[in-house]
């Protein structure tokens, strides 16, 4: 097999033509036609002993042209296609435009090719790593959070309901004089001002005494989601049977001994204050991090097959399917829930997929730009926990696993690291904390 023309026909696409001479043909199809015997069937012969010569008279001299083509494009054409100076991010589309005993075969690949991306001004990047500083306050939310945790209900009988309580009704709704399905509850919790119950509802409680009866008045909304309900006035004829309120301990030491492993309050809030740091601190680093890598990926502005972001979809959807397994749910059952098809689900997931390759093409460019190589001791170390968790040698992981696109993976993440350690870090809060 010899090529014949490469031709960039149009973005990311290139057109090459291969030729197969009469010789090479022949070869094919005589390994074809040996691939194949054991299955022809031809009146008057056993299954599997029809000649070549007679299959060919029976069936048609082309009969074995189909699979001669595969056997051709698989061991000669495919890897002619990998010496290629380009790389490919899809199988390529190949047809054969011409067939011939005589004079061979001429192959039409069709090639979709990884886009050229220019990387300049990635080292240099400004990204905020302002870090939130943790005040007493935000050490009082903890403990006010402790306490809201070990809260009690306590029964109130001397007022009348307030916002905030949770009270007890008996309610039946009405249109006119008619009962409606739905309306009706029976010793019903519902806490005052928590907007569970349609608007107006919870408001004409309040001021309401345990034991009296009364009736509320409420329109339904014109977007409610029971179409024959929507924009009707009903009365719900109601009873107050009970209201209870909140009761939050107090926050002494005493407190803190039976809720938390502390023995003071002062003790619980110094951990508090540090554990706050901490997430403030990993907080501020993964906000660096995303603003580098937003940056990266405003600067690949190049075209990019739309495959590309098609194969990472495929990918995003193969994830989260495994994360559905482990929880003991299939895909099929969670896209019924969430009232999704599978195309729903691509769709929201695109903005991401397409962030994602161009983020991959930026980091793969930096990694070729500045040379960065995986050395043996690198790559060794960075399998050592999967050979441990396998009870393994090191090189049977390396030969189980894709180990080129393994150690292309290692690339990338210096990559990243590379741009990091060259950013220009400021201490300027992130816009979203600003607004704040």
């Amino acid at each position: 097999m010899s090529l014949k023309s490469t031709e960039r026909t149009e973005v990311n696409t290139v057109e090459m033509v291969f030729e197969v001479g009469p010789e090479q043909f022949e070869e094919a199809i005589e390994k074809a036609y040996q691939r194949v015997r054991k299955n022809i069937s031809v009146p008057g012969f056993r299954k599997g002993k029809v000649t070549r010569k007679m299959a060919e008279m029976r069936l048609g001299e082309g009969v074995f042209y189909e699979e001669a083509l595969n056997l051709l494009i698989n061991d000669e054409l495919t890897p002619e296609l990998m010496k290629a100076e380009f790389e490919l991010v899809d199988r390529p589309s190949v047809d054969a435009e011409k067939i011939s005993k005589e004079e061979g075969v001429v192959f039409k690949a069709i090639c979709i090719t990884k886009p050229d991306v220019k990387m300049e001004n990635y080292k240099g990047i400004k990204a905020s790593k302002s870090v939130h500083e943790v005040t007493d306050a935000d050490v009082d939310a903890q403990v006010e959070l402790l306490r809201q945790r070990n809260a009690r209900l306590v029964s109130v009988d001397d007022r009348a309901a307030q916002i905030g309580d949770e009270v007890n009704i008996d309610f039946e709704g009405f249109f006119g004089d008619e009962a409606f399905d739905g309306g009706k509850g029976e010793q019903f919790p519902l806490k005052l001002g928590s907007g569970q119950f349609i608007p107006g509802f919870e408001d004409q409680i309040v001021g309401k005494t345990i034991g009296e009866e009364f009736d509320v008045v409420v329109t339904f909304p014109e977007n409610y989601q029971m179409e024959d309900y929507a924009g009707k006035e009903a009365t719900f004829k109601c009873k107050l049977n009970g209201i209870t309120v909140e009761e939050l301990p107090e926050a002494d030491d005493e407190f803190i001994q039976d809720s938390t492993e502390f023995e003071t309050l002062a003790a619980f809030k110094e951990n508090a204050k540090a554990e706050l740091q901490k997430n403030a601190e990993r907080d501020a680093e993964t906000a660096f991090d995303n603003a580098i890598m937003e940056a990266l990926i405003a600067m690949v502005d190049v075209p990019i097959p739309n495959v590309m972001y098609e194969h990472r979809l495929d990918a995003l959807v193969s994830n989260f399917e495994n994360m559905l397994k482990e929880q003991g749910m299939s895909l099929d059952l969670y896209l019924q829930y969430t009232g999704m098809d599978i195309e729903d689900f691509r769709d929201q997931n695109r903005d991401r997929a397409e962030s994602e390759v161009k983020l991959r093409l930026a980091l793969e460019k930096i990694a070729d730009l500045e040379k960065i190589e995986i050395s043996d001791e690198e790559l060794n170390a960075s399998l050592q926990p999967v050979a441990d968790a396998n009870h393994m040698p090191v090189e049977e992981v390396k030969r189980r696993i894709p180990l080129a696109d393994y150690i292309l993976d290692l690339r990338v993440s210096k990559a990243l690291e590379l741009v990091k350690a060259n950013a220009e870090i400021t201490d300027e809060a992130p816009a979203e904390e600003k607004a704040e």
